[in-house]
């Protein structure tokens, strides 16, 4: 089985509209776009986040571990536990959606020097 051919164990779930997203300060980011779901287990192991632009123009996608994340009920959003220079140097995407292999999640879970195991991917 070649790279092109393997069979990805996550898939993104449908639009996530609504969901904001906010700095540890409380500033607003941007929102959460999407999950990414492992198959077999069916436990997020990924947001992606959606910063920047202006009416849907100029944005930028970010997938982020989902364990960098953490949900505020008082504000219903969702908060970045880290910091956004930090979010701003991840792999990201602004036209075209990479295919998020098992490849690609490797590489997102380097930059942040996540495990596997930390992910749910293991």
């Amino acid at each position: 089985m070649t790279a092109s051919s393997e069979a990805t164990s996550l898939f993104a779930t449908a639009r996530t509209d609504g969901l904001y997203l906010r700095s540890r300060d409380g500033d607003r980011l941007g929102q959460v776009h999407a999950f990414m779901i492992e198959k077999r287990s069916i436990l997020v192991s990924y947001a992606v986040l959606s910063l920047g632009g202006m009416l849907g123009l100029g944005r930028s996608y970010y997938p982020i571990p989902i364990k960098f994340l953490s949900y505020d009920s008082t504000a219903d959003s969702y908060i970045v536990k880290i910091d956004q220079r930090v979010l701003e140097g991840c792999p990201s995407w602004a036209n075209h959606t990479p295919e998020f292999t098992r490849a690609y999640a490797d590489r997102v879970s380097s930059y942040y020097e996540a495990t596997p195991e930390t992910v749910g991917l293991a």
